[in-house]
């Protein structure tokens, strides 16, 4: 009859030791899997495979600096040169920065593009409603709702490396490292509520 409880004891003291080392190596490759996310999506071929626009390069320099190195994102850059908010966004920590494409830009006529970059406060409105104060991963933009530095809300939708934010704007280049923020390039200007 000592057997079993032999058995069971060894089996307890064997689980009590061999879960915790378990738990132990798998928790460091999680987290970093989480910290460090593949970029994703069509556009992510178009990126400078070297020099400081590369991935590798954007990496290295906060958000509005990696962006400026990047040519795709010169209207971009342009716009958040006009509404001073270069050093916010180099300043931030831990952002996600949904950036529109040169192409998304390109979309909005002409006339009106010039009247909003000649508007600093409808600029820097619009401007802050793509920056999100946290840092989000890819698994979260499957059905998120996120606040942003505008005040109001945008909703991600999707799965796999196909993402949409609020219904328009398609994740085209997504999870980009920089040294502060996550950037997901989009095709479409996002509009903040009114």
């Amino acid at each position: 009859m000592k057997t079993p409880r032999i058995s069971r004891a060894v089996i307890a003291g064997t689980a009590a030791v061999v879960l915790p080392v378990s738990l132990g190596v798998m928790a460091p490759q999680a987290s970093a899997q989480a910290a460090t996310q593949d970029p994703y999506g069509p556009a992510c071929a178009s990126v400078p495979k070297e020099g400081k626009g590369s991935l590798a390069g954007m990496a290295k320099e906060p958000v509005a600096t990696a962006a400026s190195n990047n040519p795709e994102l010169s209207t971009l850059v342009t716009a958040v040169k006009k509404a001073g908010l270069v050093d916010t966004l180099n300043n931030a920590e831990n952002i996600t920065v949904f950036a529109p494409s040169n192409d998304a830009f390109a979309k909005i006529p002409k006339a009106d593009l010039d009247k909003l970059l000649a508007d600093k406060a409808e600029l820097t409105k619009v401007l802050t409603y793509h920056v999100v104060g946290e840092e989000i991963t890819q698994q979260q933009l499957g059905k998120g709702s996120f606040k942003t530095l505008e005040g109001g809300t945008l909703t991600t939708a999707g799965s796999g490396e196909a993402f949409t934010v609020n219904d328009s704007a398609k994740i085209v280049c997504g999870s980009v490292p920089t040294a502060n923020a996550t950037v997901n390039i989009i095709d479409t200007v996002l509009t903040p509520p009114k």
